[in-house]
C-alpha cells in the first residue's frame, strides 16, 4: 500500500458532490484500464469529501452517484472522470518516466529504413525535442505512440515494422522456452512436429528480431532452429 505522504489526490465533482481518494501516482494508468488493486493502489481504503480533512462520504452518496458502493468501481471511475492533482515534483517523475518508456518502445520496434538498423534512443529523444512533442503524463504509452511518430517522422528516417520467423524446439528446449515465448505476446500459432518436436509461428518487433533470436537460441544451446521468414 502506497504511504499517505507520498500519495496523490484523484477528485470528481457530479451531483453536486465531492469525491476524492489518496491513490499511487504510478497506478493511475493500470486503473484507468480496469487493472485496480485496492491494497496497493490506494493509501486508505475510503472515499473522502475531502481527504485532506478526513471527511468520509456515506454509501448513500455513493449509491446516489455512482450505483453501486464496490470501492473498486468507484475508485475507477473517479480516476477515468476526474481530475489528478500532481505536485510539481510528482508530475516532473511521471512525466519523465512516460516520456522514457515510449522512447524505449520506439528504439525498440522500429527501424530506421536507410541501415536496417533499430534508431538509438539518445536520437529519438532529440527528434522529439526538436518536434516538440508533448507528453502526457496521464494518457497511456498506447494513446500516445502514433502522436509521437507522426512528429518525428520528418526528422529522421522511422519505420515501425515486424518480422516473422518460424521456430523449432527439440528435446528440452520447450520446457526451457515456451514460458518466454508465450509471455512475449508474439506467438501466432503453434503445432507438434512427426519427430515430437515443437513448432512456432512468432511476429517479433524487427528492431529486436536479431536480440529475441540471440535470446532464444542461448537459452536453447543446440536443441532450436530459427528462421526467417518472407514479409
Amino acid at each position: 500500500m502506497v504511504r499517505v505522504e507520498d500519495a496523490i489526490v484523484a477528485r470528481l465533482e457530479s451531483h453536486g458532490h465531492k469525491f476524492e481518494i489518496l491513490i499511487d501516482p504510478a497506478s493511475a494508468d493500470r486503473i484507468r484500464s480496469g487493472e485496480i488493486d485496492l491494497d496497493r493502489d490506494l493509501a486508505i481504503d475510503q472515499v473522502f469529501k475531502d481527504a485532506r480533512k478526513g471527511e468520509k462520504i456515506g454509501n448513500d452518496t455513493l449509491m446516489e452517484v455512482f450505483k453501486t458502493t464496490d470501492l473498486k468501481e468507484v475508485v475507477t471511475a473517479i480516476v477515468r472522470k476526474g481530475q489528478i492533482q500532481l505536485t510539481t515534483e510528482q508530475r516532473r517523475e511521471m512525466l519523465d518516466r512516460k516520456t522514457k518508456q515510449i522512447i524505449n518502445i520506439i528504439s525498440r520496434e522500429s527501424l530506421n529504413p536507410q541501415t536496417n538498423l533499430p534508431n538509438p534512443p539518445n536520437r529519438i529523444a532529440q527528434a522529439m525535442e526538436e518536434a516538440k512533442v508533448h507528453i502526457d503524463p496521464f494518457k497511456s504509452v498506447e494513446e500516445q505512440m502514433q502522436v509521437v511518430l507522426k512528429a518525428i517522422r520528418p526528422l529522421i528516417p522511422i519505420k515501425m515494422e515486424k518480422s516473422k520467423i518460424a521456430v523449432k524446439l527439440k528435446g528440452d528446449a520447450y520446457g526451457k522456452l515456451y514460458g518466454d515465448i508465450a509471455k512475449s505476446g508474439y506467438l501466432q500459432k503453434e503445432e507438434w512436429g512427426n519427430d515430437g518436436s515443437w513448432i512456432g509461428m512468432l511476429e517479433v518487433p524487427s528492431g529486436i528480431m536479431g536480440e529475441y533470436i540471440d535470446h532464444l537460441s542461448n537459452k536453447a544451446k543446440e536443441n532450436i532452429e530459427v528462421r526467417i521468414l518472407k514479409q
